[in-house]
């Protein structure tokens, strides 16, 4: 139990620069949202609903963050900072990291059957701040979530998603996945996003036409000039 504490406390380090030590991670509101989550999710397999919750509350009243009892996480969770919600049919699998005011959400069942309503995050994701991922989807392995983004469709392994309504961007996978990615989110970096023919040619159209207009006011200008 100690070696695994101890892999736990060095993954966190490896994912976030700022801890001086191990003992430092301990007092991390995320790990211990983590720790009181287990005990939580013990409880709530054993259907004693009311202790769950119990231990729930008191897990968010102390680290502002909310785990529904029923979620189900992986090995080597990292939640930095707090104010995230996790919904209870979420699934996290191993060394996703979570930034802060994440939202794993749920849909509104219309058929009166709660089933799978959260999303589920494979191995390796990484979820930017602010981000707010919602309904039954997957996000693949390995996948990023930007800053704020808000997705609410499927995302294939390795994709770095942006924006609000979050879309692709297309980044080659060895780029990317060789190093961790603070926040899910390219920070001055290259995000190649390719034309589509009709878009190019539009630009071209409109690039004649600025060329023009240019040439067009350099000679009224040069005409001005040399009026008496």
């Amino acid at each position: 139990m100690l070696s695994g504490l101890i892999a736990y406390l060095d993954s966190i380090r490896a994912r976030d620069p700022a801890p001086r030590s191990r003992w430092e991670i301990l007092l991390y509101p995320g790990l211990w949202a983590v720790a009181l989550h287990r005990v939580a999710h013990w409880l709530f397999e054993g259907r004693m609903f009311f202790l769950a919750r119990l231990v729930n509350h008191v897990s968010r009243f102390l680290t502002g963050i909310d785990i529904h009892p029923g979620a189900t996480i992986g090995r080597r969770l990292f939640i930095d900072h707090g104010f995230s919600v996790i919904g209870e049919t979420a699934q996290i699998g191993d060394d996703v990291t979570i930034y802060q005011c994440v939202t794993l959400g749920g849909t509104n069942p219309t058929n009166g059957v709660a089933g799978k309503r959260h999303p589920t995050l494979a191995d390796g994701v990484i979820v930017g701040s602010g981000a707010q991922i919602l309904g039954p989807i997957t996000v693949g392995i390995g996948a990023r979530v930007g800053a704020n983004a808000v997705v609410t469709e499927d995302v294939a392994p390795g994709t770095t998603m942006v924006g609000w309504k979050s879309r692709p961007t297309d980044v080659p996978m060895a780029d990317w996945l060789r190093d961790f990615l603070p926040y899910g989110t390219p920070c001055a970096e290259p995000v190649a996003e390719p034309l589509s023919a009709v878009d190019a040619a539009r630009i071209a159209v409109l690039e004649a036409e600025v060329a023009a207009l240019k040439a067009q006011v350099a000679a009224l200008l040069a005409q001005r000039t040399v009026t008496p």
